[in-house]
């Protein structure tokens, strides 16, 4: 039985990274799996292992930067039902949805480009979408990384569970090490000032 993981934070400021994807090795390097790519990474940077939740249907990973906790979360539940483990994470943390920024991939992004954003819609991405029905708003930040479109004619749904070429993996990597240092750097600067930083860079 995997060790249970305790949340509870006091007299900490919270940053939730909720990476969305679809679990199993059949997704690990596809398109839709863009979010949990960059917290994995954030994860092996900063020598984490992820630990799943006790009964729960998500992996948790936490470390402390400046005044943060930062805790890396990947649901395990499928895309479409991202956001059925937030009330659960709220309660454990304290937190609320003005501590989440949600990772995912995004079709009008090219590989090799992020953006970080504040609010909107779900602009058809069903993680998205499943967050905001649980969380009861669209506010919260979202860090974009860019997939690219299908070609003309092409399943979308062939596409983001689809892999990368070579071309496009080198600039999709790059783009999850740039989107994993963007989202380190709220933890000391405002969320403003790192959105002008980084979408001003990928426009």
């Amino acid at each position: 039985m995997k060790k249970r993981v305790k949340l509870k934070l006091k007299n900490k400021k919270v940053i939730l990274l909720v990476g969305l994807g679809n679990p199993g090795m059949k997704y690990r390097k596809t398109r839709h799996n863009a979010g949990f790519a960059v917290v994995d990474f954030l994860a092996a940077e900063n020598g984490l292992i992820f630990k799943k939740a006790f009964l729960k249907p998500y992996e948790t990973a936490v470390f402390d930067k400046s005044e943060y906790t930062i805790i890396l979360i990947k649901p395990l539940t499928f895309m479409n039902r991202s956001g059925d483990i937030l009330h659960n994470i709220f309660r454990k943390t304290g937190a609320d949805a003005s501590d989440l920024v949600v990772i995912c991939d995004n079709m009008d992004l090219r590989p090799g480009r992020i953006r970080l954003k504040k609010g909107g819609s779900s602009a058809g991405h069903n993680g998205i979408k499943s967050i905001i029905e649980n969380v009861g708003n669209s506010d919260f930040k979202r860090m974009y990384v860019g997939v690219g479109r299908p070609a003309k004619g092409g399943s979308i749904v062939e596409h983001v569970l689809g892999e990368f070429c070579p071309e496009e993996q080198r600039d999709y990597d790059s783009a999850v090490t740039e989107a994993a240092g963007a989202l380190v750097r709220l933890t000391e600067k405002s969320v403003e000032l790192v959105m002008n930083e980084i979408n001003k860079k990928n426009n």
